[in-house]
């Protein structure tokens, strides 16, 4: 793990970034996260600094909801799927640096086109009890692979009838279930070990900053501008990392 000036300076900046779109859209901190410090240290790496940050400000979106025992019942074998999914998944992230950045790209860009489409679908309650363990296991999947947890598990839950904090809620559930399924897939792979840990959790308070000063912007932008913008920068980020991981 480097330590230097210029590497810690990074890591605040992106996780300031992340924790400033998180704060405005209740989401999106590792997404931001991984799409910054991809650009200049191996995926994996970036991972395990994303571990503490993104466990605490997900526990603390999971806790403020108002029906946790309904949440954890309703997707229950779809967090199990996620969990077994990532564990899958992690050759990638953990082995061949150059596939893992291109494939974190992929997401990127996909989940950013997705967002600027805004194209909306409706899953039926009786359909979940099948689709819901499918799409959990395609998510660890990525997660596994890229480190970033939104490909298909929040289209999938935009596609259910859930009220804003249920939604919300719901998100804070699967985020927070992905990153210990991440973070223990790391530990095992050798990857979150004690200065990864210690650089985590140096990155919480600039997250944690970041978080703040987004809900302050949230107050006074629309969020619909916001995620347009968001969506938009997604896109070409993640294709840069596509391109630059093929040559």
């Amino acid at each position: 793990m480097d330590t230097s000036a210029g590497a810690l300076t990074i890591i605040a900046g992106a996780f300031l970034l992340a924790g400033v779109v998180k704060g405005v859209l209740g989401m999106g901190l590792p997404t931001v996260a991984m799409g910054v410090l991809g650009l200049v240290m191996p995926p994996a790496q970036a991972a395990a600094i994303l571990v503490i940050p993104s466990l605490v400000t997900n526990v603390w979106q999971l806790a403020a909801g108002p029906n946790f025992r309904g949440v954890i019942k309703r997707f229950a074998s779809m967090m199990i799927a996620i969990c077994l999914g990532t564990f899958l998944g992690l050759g990638l992230l953990a082995g061949a640096s150059k596939a893992a950045t291109a494939a974190l790209g992929a997401v990127l860009a996909i989940y950013g086109v997705v967002g600027l489409v805004s194209v909306r679908f409706r899953v039926p309650r009786r359909a979940e009890p099948r689709l819901s363990p499918v799409i959990g296991f395609i998510t660890g999947i990525l997660t596994g692979e890229t480190g970033v947890f939104v490909i298909p598990a929040v289209p999938y839950f935009a596609s259910l009838d859930l009220d804003r904090d249920a939604l919300i809620q719901t998100l804070g559930l699967a985020f927070t279930v992905s990153t210990l399924a991440l973070g223990a897939g790391l530990i095992w792979t050798g990857h979150f070990n004690i200065g990864a840990g210690a650089a985590s959790l140096l990155a919480l308070v600039p997250s944690l900053a970041g978080m703040y000063a987004g809900q302050y912007v949230r107050s006074r932008l629309k969020p619909e501008v916001f995620r347009r913008w968001f969506f938009t920068a997604l896109v070409p980020l993640g294709a840069y990392m596509v391109v630059r991981a093929a040559f």
